[in-house]
């Protein structure tokens, strides 16, 4: 994945799993492939759109409900995508991957990351993808944002310099008004138990009576609801870096608590990257020890807070003290990045800056924006006074000095038009009821999903559930920044169904 694909991923709001990518996903032409030996589907599989794609990759469209409470109203499409088990005579199912987000999608992954899956995996299953509902080719939506509400330190709530959520507040009623105005019937329908009866609306047109799943991030809080709505239609289930899916941060609030989640998640992955950078023998070293690594990354962004160096290009223009925290929290889910972000803290410590970063497609900040907003906004109960945001960040900032209140700041929700909530609608409990057919894999310093939540889901579902936690920094584990022995649990798991016979730890 190229850098500037993964900076619009980290755009989602759980820190998801590097979860967009460029809409490019398909459409089916009226040629349509026999269906795999032994199951019958309803889909009419042609080619897909695009470059780069696995020839074998084929593409359809399912219709589903725009609003589930009105079955026989409006309809959208679903774009799925699929590559046919690679040895027939093994076949035992689907695999669909669940990307990350909110706002990422899966359409393509199926000749990405799908192709990096063990061969017993890609023998035994249909890989299976799709973009979720206002997503890429599925009905894409759009709040038509201007251009200066599009920077990164706008999306992710940093507050100003002194600690006030003033602007943030402002931007909040800005993109919710934009929202509102551009985002049509769609932004008022697009939700995490939308998202889980869509997939069920996409088993049921496989023709599979049973679907596996690989839910990674926002995913792996998708494919927990769907195990809650839909517990004798899972097959095997791997749930990979997962936000805390009880809501236990933020009242039983999901969405809340995600973004709440960056404040402990993102202090566990900081101590890697210190003790990383004040190694002997490593050439980006910062300094002696891991306390003064430290101390050097929060008096850096504070004197930026106060002095920010221009920066041509970038948008905002200049590096602040919040754009060096967004970097941070960029390079802490992947630690392939850490070299990157110490060249960026020995160039902002002279004054100077590196070439502006690519930017990102504007169309796709639009889309991944408007899905992300919306599902958050739509998942749950937010606060609407300023005091409320002001209290907590102010209490953020002094127990979490890394994240300087961003993870208790207000975003869009905090003016979601009041016509476009639904009382009704509540965040879906996970619970230990039904069949154990649950894998959890978790890195132990997530800076995004930390471990923390993860326990929290485990503790949720019981025996549903084994989890296996990675000793291993950043996030997306299974064949991703984990380690050896996780891989082996999950892929085990995949192709056998047998499960560790408890809970185990990985180092």
């Amino acid at each position: 994945m190229t850098k500037s694909k993964r900076k619009t991923a980290l755009l989602t709001a759980s820190g998801v799993v590097l979860g967009l990518t460029l809409p490019v996903a398909a459409t089916a032409t009226p040629a349509a492939p026999a269906a795999a030996p032994g199951h019958s589907d309803s889909l009419a599989w042609g080619a897909c759109q695009g470059t780069g794609l696995d020839p074998r990759q084929q593409c359809a469209t399912v219709d589903v409900p725009l609003d589930y409470s009105d079955p026989g109203g409006a309809r959208i499409g679903i774009a799925v995508s699929r590559i046919p088990a690679e040895k027939p005579e093994a076949r035992r199912g689907a695999l669909l991957m669940i990307a990350g987000g909110p706002g990422g999608g899966s359409l393509d992954e199926v000749s990405g990351k799908g192709q990096r899956l063990p061969q017993a995996v890609r023998d035994a299953y249909d890989l299976v993808g799709f973009d979720p509902r206002g997503v890429g080719r599925s009905s894409p939506v759009s709040c038509g944002l201007d251009r200066d509400d599009l920077a990164l330190t706008r999306f992710w709530p940093w507050p100003a310099a002194d600690g006030s959520v003033d602007a943030n507040m402002a931007t909040a009623r800005r993109t919710a008004a934009a929202c509102d105005r551009n985002g049509g019937d769609l932004v008022r329908h697009i939700s995490t138990a939308d998202n889980a009866r869509d997939i069920d609306r996409v088993r049921a047109a496989l023709g599979e009576r049973k679907l596996s799943a690989w839910g990674v991030s926002y995913g792996a809080y998708a494919g927990a609801v769907y195990n809650e709505l839909f517990p004798h239609r899972t097959d095997r289930l791997v749930l990979d870096s997962n936000p805390d899916a009880t809501g236990a941060r933020s009242g039983g609030q999901f969405a809340r608590g995600a973004w709440a989640a960056f404040e402990s998640g993102v202090e566990d992955a900081f101590t890697a990257f210190v003790e990383w950078a004040s190694r002997d023998g490593n050439p980006y070293r910062l300094a002696d020890s891991a306390d003064d690594v430290r101390s050097l990354f929060l008096r850096l962004a504070a004197r930026l807070d106060r002095e920010p160096i221009p920066w041509p290009g970038a948008n905002p223009p200049e590096l602040n003290g919040n754009v060096l925290r967004q970097a941070m929290v960029y390079a802490l889910y992947e630690p392939d990045e850490f070299a990157g972000l110490a060249q960026l803290i020995r160039a902002a410590g002279k004054g100077d800056v590196p070439p502006a970063p690519e930017p990102v497609p504007e169309p796709l900040l639009q889309n991944g924006i408007a899905v992300a907003v919306a599902t958050f906004c739509n998942d749950g109960n937010w606060p609407t006074e300023t005091a409320v945001y002001q209290a907590e960040v102010a209490r953020s900032r002094t127990a979490y000095p890394l994240t300087a209140g961003m993870p208790r700041n207000a975003t869009a929700c905090a003016a979601w038009p009041e016509d476009a909530k639904d009382p009704e609608r509540k965040p879906v409990r996970i619970t230990d009821r039904g069949p154990s057919t649950v894998l959890l894999v978790q890195n132990e310093r997530d800076p995004a999903t930390p471990l923390a939540g993860a326990r929290a889901v485990r503790a949720a579902l019981g025996q549903r559930a084994v989890m296996v936690t990675v000793d291993a920094t950043g996030h997306d584990a299974y064949l991703g920044n984990g380690n050896a022995c996780g891989d082996r649990a999950v892929t085990r798991y995949l192709v056998t169904g047998h499960r560790p016979a408890g809970d185990k730890y990985c180092r």
